[in-house]
This record gives C-alpha cells, structure tokens and sequence, in this order.
C-alpha cells in the first residue's frame, strides 16, 4: 500500500515527429496505435491519466482509467513545457511519466520509480542506463516539480534536477526490464521493429554474472541504497 495516495499517469504527446516523417503516435506496433501502448503501459499504475498534446493534435485513446486530454500553448510542446502542462492538470500528489512515442514500458518499471520515489525525500526518480540518469520515464512529486518551474530553464533533466531525483539503480531496475525497452522511443519508421538490446556495461555486468546469478539480479547494495557506485565486497553469490 503506498504511503502517498493517488498517482497522475501523464503522457507527453505533443513532438513533432520531424525525423519520422509523419505523425508517428498514430503508427501502428501490433495492432495498436503508438500513443496507445504508452497510456496501456501507464494505466496499471494510475489513477488517472492525463495526456498532453500540441494545439491541433487530437490522438484517439482509450483506458480503463479516466483520461483527459491537455492542450499546450505551443503547437509542438517539448518534455518538459508538457510536462509542466501535465502537473499543472495533475489530480494526484505522485505522477508517472512517460512519452507518448515509448511503447515498450513496462508498468513494473514504473512501479519500480514510485517505490524508489516514495524511499525517498526528493522531488522525482529517475532511471540510470550506462551511469547517465535519464529522465523518461520518470516518478514524480507533483508539488515539487511545480515549485520547481520557476528555479531555471531547460532541459527536462533540468527541471527534474532543480526538484531533486532520486536516482533507480541499473541493477534495480533490469530485474523488471532485462533488455531495457522501456528506456527506448520511436524516432524513425525503423524503429517500429522493436527494441534494441541494450547490454550490460562495466563494473554492472560484472557484478551481476557471478555464481549463476541472474543476468540482470537486483540484490547488490548498490540496488537497496538506489545508487549506481561499485558496491564495496565481492558480488553475492
């Protein structure tokens, strides 16, 4: 049961799609629209969603979950205006975040985010690939990201950087997604294929294959503290 009741799933849809070459939230994997495998994705883990799209734009959608529609002032809004438009719609203290153009998240990752949002003071969680944190999909504080609008401009990592992230693990969040397809968005038509494998790296990998672990097994320090430092000590057997 979570400590801080009620969760905004946001989606941000309102890219221009200048290097797919067309409107690519309405391309189809499986049978479904992009945008709706990302609201899919959010839906398990919200109470409700809410979806930001550019002036002009209106992505057909449907959830079991209610779902509002949020205009942006700009006609191609980047992540963070949408994301500030998001939070400014948000009913529910704690949101998940995630593009419209991810279609392979997964909503155990996200819960992931929420459980290492709420083990934690700061204003957002965020996942780290390769040692770089990467801000979708994200956790966040709903109020803290509204102070921190007016703290500085850019980039999206920026505004989660003024509200304070808490950084998931590699470790930590590969025992949900071994292959990390929910770090990854559709940028060109080839993309629609599927996923890249992204592989383990560094002091990670070799952590994670000693005596027959699983390839990508949570129970290093460094998982339990959220962090990405070495753990001290040999890997656990």
């Amino acid at each position: 049961m979570r400590q801080e009741r009620g969760v905004t799933g946001i989606v941000l849809a309102g890219g221009a799609s200048t290097r797919f070459g067309s409107d690519k939230l309405t391309a189809r994997i499986d049978g479904r629209p992009l945008l709706q495998h990302a609201v899919d994705a959010v839906a398990p883990v919200s109470d409700e969603i809410v979806v930001v799209i550019g002036q002009g734009s209106e992505p057909p959608v449907e959830s079991s979950r209610p779902v509002r529609m949020i205009r942006d002032a700009d006609r191609f809004p980047g992540p963070r205006a949408g994301l500030l438009a998001g939070v400014e719609a948000a009913a529910y203290p704690l949101a998940v975040v995630a593009g419209g153009d991810m279609p392979w998240i997964r909503p155990a990752f996200l819960r992931a985010l929420l459980d290492r949002l709420e083990a934690d003071d700061r204003g957002a969680a965020a996942p780290i690939l390769y040692g770089i944190l990467q801000p979708l999909p994200c956790a966040i504080r709903v109020a803290a990201v509204r102070v921190a609008r007016g703290h500085r401009r850019g980039s999206l990592l920026a505004l989660l950087e003024a509200a304070g992230v808490a950084p998931l693990a590699e470790l930590a969040w590969r025992d949900v997604d071994p292959l990390g397809g929910s770090l990854q968005d559709v940028d060109r038509p080839d993309d629609l294929a599927g996923p890249a494998d992204l592989p383990l790296r560094g002091w990670v990998a070799t952590w994670a294959k000693p005596a027959g672990r699983h390839p990508v097994g949570g129970t290093a320090a460094a998982d339990r503290a959220g962090r990405d430092d070495p753990p001290t000590g040999p890997p656990a057997s």
